[in-house]
């Protein structure tokens, strides 16, 4: 198989056959989708069934590694979902085993510093306490930064929006030599699903304005805004597939023991709608990002890299 195979076939046409509901037989399709890939470079790199840590240093061996993205010397943000006060299991969040591993990979290339941050739902204090990613950060020697407070936003110019002219962004994105968005899979009651271009919701202050005129459209404008992520990477370990963005319970939840990465902010958004059960155009702002140039929903143009642990 060549580029898109495990995404549009294998994995995507397994799931949509089996539901999204129910995820019953998905392991056999994936047993059988994961072959390994063609020859680098990748445009997406695809993980399933290994820890989060693992796969994610599979993934990045795969890319090319953390020096491709961080130089030394420079200071880096990472964007996790941790908009929820839950525990880890029940994937309302990034997982925070993930995402100590990517703050070791940073510094292990020489970053000077690297920040970790959310503009939460629930109580800042309590979303990063009990979501496991600040003990996590602090354990990887990164710094965990609030972002509940208005100060902390900065208005900037959205040239190329439509609905969404000017919007507040935290200064730590304005400010970083580098950015890493690492959002979490899961089902979303207003965007559908949450994935790497609905999480830069977390980086801006006034996400009410975005839901009263037209979300999707605001989420594919800020898109273009200059300060695009250098890396994605997509936390599909646990993944919720109801009743979100914060879930009930864990019967909310499939183990899908997953993770992809990619520069392509619409082309790993594209991929996870088929992990997740779906057709990338059944996410109204993956087609509205790709018409106004962010990225490609197109799988078949990319290189993808399958990695089964």
């Amino acid at each position: 198989m060549k580029r898109r195979d495990f995404l549009t076939k294998g994995v995507g046409a397994g799931i949509v056959a089996g539901g999204a509901a129910s995820f019953t037989g998905i392991g056999n399709v994936l047993a059988g989708g994961f072959q390994g890939g063609d020859e680098g470079p990748y445009d997406l790199v695809a993980v399933r069934g290994g820890e989060p840590a693992q796969m994610f240093d599979l993934a990045l061996e795969a890319a090319g590694g953390m020096s491709k993205w961080v130089k030394k010397g420079q200071t880096v943000v990472v964007k996790p979902n941790i908009g929820w006060d839950v525990p880890p299991e029940r994937g309302g969040n990034t997982n925070p085993a993930l995402v100590k591993r990517i703050v070791e990979h940073c510094f292990q290339a020489g970053a000077k510093q690297v920040y970790v941050f959310d503009n939460t739902c629930d109580k800042w204090d309590l979303c990063y306490k009990n979501s496991g990613i600040e003990q996590g950060v602090k354990d990887a020697g990164g710094q965990m930064v609030p972002g509940h407070t208005e100060s902390y936003y900065h208005e900037v110019p959205v040239v190329k929006g439509k609905n969404l002219k000017t919007t507040k962004v935290h200064e730590l994105i304005l400010e970083s030599d580098v950015f890493i968005n690492v959002p979490v899979l899961k089902h979303h009651g207003s965007a559908r699903l949450t994935i790497a271009m609905k999480n830069l919701m977390g980086v801006v202050w006034d996400r009410r304005w975005w839901h009263k005129n037209d979300l999707h459209q605001c989420i594919a404008d800020y898109c273009t805004f200059y300060r695009k992520p250098d890396l994605n990477v997509v936390d599909a370990y646990r993944v919720m597939l109801r009743n979100g963005p914060r879930g009930v319970s864990v019967e909310d939840i499939a183990d899908m023991k997953s993770l992809m990465l990619s520069e392509d902010m619409v082309a790993i958004d594209a991929a996870a709608t088929l992990l997740f059960g779906i057709e990338p155009s059944e996410v109204n702002y993956i087609g509205l990002a790709d018409e106004m140039g962010v990225g490609t929903s197109d799988l078949s143009k990319l290189n993808i890299k399958r990695i089964r642990v």
